[in-house]
């Protein structure tokens, strides 16, 4: 039996047209250009109708390993602070080539959580900075982290309710805010939260404070674990004079950790040179 030769002719467009549908993702997936390397960029963005450009640090061991992708920590100074601050503090992590780093500048030295002097939409500034280091060559944008110390500290909690960038975060000295709960849709992701007992910028029962009311230190911990349905009540280690609270069994193998560090004040990092160090050997294993 003949086929029609109209219908031959669809069916050979329609194949192309299929094959062309095929492979457009290949065709329209970019590969990253920009060579990695210590650097700040400049992200633009529009605040309260006045174009600014945000600087980022990005920073890399001295000679790049290419045929390494490095995770990428994000950290986030403290309100009055400046994003030059974390270039010591994770030096050694970095010239090593554990990560790459990257330190954004807050507006007018703060993130803004809602009373802060910046009112800039930081959640979409680090939004357009993880676009941008989409098109650096050797980072795995699959694996992406956050520190933040105070008012840092709330930042990475918003990014880790509003987006679903992080694998994990660690809040320092600084917990959840009534006026920032956790979303019926956010993301599981694991969580590090410290806080010193003896602190009296943030205190650690909670309370109102910069304009926010923070919840108690233990309850911020609980309510990430019962949002990602963790096993309760908590393992509780003593370490020193410290309390390590430990939520196991979350959604997609997530964890929910929180220490207390009895006399731990606001500048928990300066008294704990281990700090970074705990953060980081968590980080890794999500």
């Amino acid at each position: 039996m003949k086929m029609n030769p109209l219908i031959f002719i669809y069916i050979c467009l329609l194949s192309i047209s299929c094959d062309k549908t095929e492979n457009s993702s290949e065709i329209n997936e970019i590969e990253p250009t920009k060579e990695l390397v210590t650097t700040t960029i400049y992200i633009a963005q529009t605040v309260e109708g006045v174009n600014v450009q945000r600087p980022v640090i990005i920073q890399t061991p001295e000679n790049i390993d290419l045929s390494i992708n490095y995770p990428v920590v994000f950290a986030f100074h403290g309100r009055g602070g400046t994003n030059i601050s974390w270039v010591n503090k994770l030096k050694s992590f970095t010239d090593n080539g554990e990560f790459i780093g990257i330190y954004p500048q807050g507006y007018l030295k703060s993130w803004n959580l809602g009373t802060e002097p910046s009112k800039a939409d930081d959640v979409a500034f680090v939004n357009s900075i993880i676009d941008e280091l989409k098109n650096y060559k050797n980072l795995n944008i699959n694996k992406i982290y956050a520190i933040g110390t105070s008012n840092g500290s709330g930042m990475v909690n918003k990014l880790g309710i509003h987006t679903s960038h992080f694998k994990a975060i660690a809040p320092v000295v600084s917990q959840l805010m009534e006026s920032m709960p956790i979303l019926d849709n956010t993301k599981p992701l694991s969580v590090y939260q410290f806080n010193g007992a003896a602190d009296t910028t943030i205190p650690i029962n909670g309370g109102p404070r910069f304009g926010h009311i923070f919840l108690d230190a233990l309850k911020s911990a609980e309510l990430w674990a019962i949002k990602f349905e963790c096993s309760l009540p908590a393992d509780v280690e003593t370490i020193g004079e410290d309390t390590l609270y430990i939520f196991k069994n979350c959604n997609d193998n997530k964890e929910i950790r929180y220490l207390r560090v009895e006399n731990g004040q606001h500048n928990l990092h300066k008294q704990n040179p281990n700090l970074y160090v705990d953060i980081w050997q968590f980080f890794k294993r999500f």
